[in-house]
C-alpha cells in the first residue's frame, strides 16, 4: 500500500514561479491551483496512492520564528496573487475529500515529518510506502527504505522521485546527514547561517568523513588535515553549528490527531470535484477526472482499508 503526503505551499509556490499568469474570466488568479494540481494528478497516476493527505503551513511565526528572529528574513513576500490561491486549492482538496493538516506554530515539513513518524511506528501498515509531493527539497532529510520524495524537475511536468540512491548520487550524503549538512554549510534560501567560511563543497566533505557534526566535533582537536582557518572557525561558531541544524532538522513531535484509515482516497464524488474545477473554469482536468476514478477502481475493488 501506499501514502501520499502532499506538501501544499511548496507544490503551490513551485507551480505560481513555473507557470505563466493564469486567471479566470472574472479575473481570479488560478495558475498555482492549476500547476498544483497537474503535478497532483501526475502523482496520482504515477504513484496510485491507496492513501492520501494534505499539510500546509499557517500564517502565524513558527518555533524556529521565535527561536531565530531572522529565519527566512531574506525571502521576499509572497505575492497576494499566491496568497488568494491557498483557500481554492483547499476546496479543491476537500472535495477530494483529502484531510488537510496545518498546525500554528509549525511549518508544512514538520508535519510531514511527524505523519511519517507516525506511519513507522504503525504496526497495522507494514511496508507501507510513503511519498512526499513537494516542490522543493527541504524534506530529502526524511527518505529513508518506506520513504521517497515526488518533487518537480523543470516546470511542471517533469518530476523526479528521490530515494536514499538517488539522494546519496546528488548530494554525496545520506538523507539523514543533510541536517548536519546545513549546520555547517547553512541554507541561504531560509537564512539559516552555519559556519562562517564552510561552503557546500567543504561542508560534503566534512560529513562525508566524520558522519556527524557530534563526531566532527569531538574529533576535531585531533583533526591534523583541516586548514587552520577552517578549524579555527568550527571552534569559534559551534554553538551556531548546532543552533543552525535545530533550525534545519523537521520536529516529529507535532501534536496532530493523525489516522492513516481517515486518509483513504477511494472513489470521490465525481460532481463535487467537477463543479469546484468548472468554477475555476480548469475544463482540461475535468475531462481527466472518469480516468482517474477508473484507476482508483482497479486498484482496490471492492477493499475498505479502514478495516485493515
Amino acid at each position: 500500500m501506499k501514502l501520499l503526503i502532499i506538501d501544499s505551499n511548496a507544490l503551490l509556490h513551485r507551480a505560481f514561479h513555473a507557470l505563466p499568469p493564469l486567471t479566470t474570466k472574472k479575473g481570479e488568479p488560478t495558475g498555482a491551483v492549476y500547476g498544483f494540481l497537474l503535478t497532483f494528478f501526475k502523482a496520482l497516476n504515477d504513484i496510485k496512492p491507496d492513501f492520501v493527505v494534505a499539510t500546509f503551513d499557517t500564517p502565524a511565526p513558527t518555533f524556529r520564528h521565535k527561536q531565530f528572529k531572522e529565519y527566512k528574513a531574506k525571502r521576499p513576500k509572497v505575492p497576494e496573487e499566491l496568497t488568494v490561491q491557498i483557500p481554492k486549492i483547499k476546496e479543491v482538496l476537500r472535495a477530494f475529500n483529502i484531510p488537510i493538516f496545518e498546525k500554528e506554530g509549525f511549518e508544512a515539513d514538520d508535519l510531514i515529518a511527524t505523519i511519517v513518524k507516525k506511519i513507522s511506528e504503525e504496526k497495522r501498515y507494514p511496508g507501507l510506502e510513503t511519498y512526499i509531493l513537494t516542490g522543493d527539497f527541504d524534506t530529502l532529510q526524511l527518505v529513508d527504505k518506506n520513504t521517497k520524495v515526488y518533487t518537480l524537475g523543470r516546470g511542471v511536468k517533469e518530476t523526479v522521485i528521490y530515494d536514499r540512491e538517488k539522494v546519496r548520487e546528488r548530494f554525496k550524503i545520506k538523507p539523514s546527514q543533510i541536517p548536519d549538512f546545513k549546520a555547517l554549510a547553512g541554507d541561504p534560501s531560509d537564512n539559516i547561517p552555519g559556519v562562517p567560511g564552510i561552503g557546500r563543497k567543504t561542508a560534503t566533505q566534512l560529513i562525508e568523513k566524520f558522519g556527524s557534526l557530534e563526531n566532527l566535533y569531538k574529533e576535531i582537536e585531533k583533526e591534523k588535515d583541516l586548514k587552520p582557518k577552517i578549524k579555527e572557525s568550527l571552534l569559534q561558531n559551534k554553538e551556531q553549528a548546532f543552533f543552525s541544524r535545530i533550525l534545519a532538522k523537521t520536529r516529529e513531535d507535532v501534536p496532530i490527531d493523525f489516522e492513516i484509515k481517515e486518509c483513504q482516497f477511494d472513489r470521490f464524488d465525481e460532481e463535487k470535484v467537477k463543479s469546484v474545477l468548472k468554477r475555476f473554469e480548469f475544463y482540461t482536468l475535468i475531462k481527466r477526472l472518469p480516468e482517474m476514478q477508473r484507476k482508483k477502481e482497479k486498484i482496490s475493488p471492492g477493499r475498505d482499508l479502514r478495516l485493515l
